[in-house]
């Protein structure tokens, strides 16, 4: 911190965020939404995750952020937010992509989120940054209930982070955890967080944060007997 006058000033955290995503394009996002939502409203759906999630990271008191894309930009893009189209090849190539691509136009740490756990608040994205920066941490993981990982941070491009990590499984997490350990990274984990990936996690996530664009977009889509599901007992997706 430093003083300004009778007033004190944060300054950032000296940490790149960057949040991997898909534009909002119907029939591209959340199709696993689909039924009961149409292609269209699960698009609409994806959209507010995706305003929540960019408008967490920009109320983040972090020095840089980027959006890493996949797709064309639009209305929902704030016109401040830097954009990097995402690389082509598979999951793990896209996400050492992304933090290679991101260290290059800005070389600091780099925390990568997605756009699939709209609930995540600024707090917790100002903690994973803090680490990186001020702790002994090499790397932060935050893992996902469904077995991946809603999370990454590194202080750098790693060489083959991603390498042997079967993505969109239920071991993702715990392969990623154990290839940051067998290439001598100290990791510190962030709380596990639930990802939007079927209607069930959809309807947990808007419960648990009804104050989101996300949850109202649900709540707009679904009919109004899906609200008593997670009452009754939400089952994982």
């Amino acid at each position: 911190m430093r003083q300004q006058g009778s007033t004190w000033a944060v300054q950032p955290i000296p940490v790149h965020v960057i949040v991997i995503a898909k534009a909002p394009v119907p029939g591209r996002v959340k199709t696993r939404l689909c039924p009961p939502l149409t292609l269209e409203q699960a698009a609409f759906v994806a959209a507010a995750a995706l305003t929540d999630t960019l408008t967490t990271v920009n109320n983040a008191s972090v020095l840089e952020r980027t959006i890493v894309l996949d797709g064309d930009p639009g209305s929902w893009l704030p016109s401040h937010l830097r954009v990097i189209a995402q690389r082509s090849g598979s999951f793990p190539e896209r996400l050492a992509g992304a933090i290679a691509d991101a260290f290059a136009e800005a070389p600091l740490p780099i925390l990568l989120i997605g756009m699939d756990t709209p609930q995540v608040r600024v707090r917790q994205i100002e903690t994973a940054a803090s680490w990186l920066v001020h702790d002994d941490a090499d790397a932060v993981l935050g893992l996902a209930e469904d077995g991946g990982f809603w999370v990454i941070g590194t202080k750098q491009p790693i060489p083959g982070m991603f390498e042997s990590v079967e993505m969109s499984t239920n071991r993702t997490g715990r392969q990623q955890l154990a290839r940051l350990a067998s290439l001598g990274l100290q990791c510190r984990m962030l709380p596990v967080q639930r990802d939007v990936d079927v209607l069930a996690d959809a309807l947990a996530v808007a419960h648990s944060a009804p104050d989101t664009h996300f949850a109202a977009a649900l709540w707009s889509c679904v009919p109004s007997s899906f609200s008593d599901f997670t009452s009754q007992g939400v089952g994982h997706g």
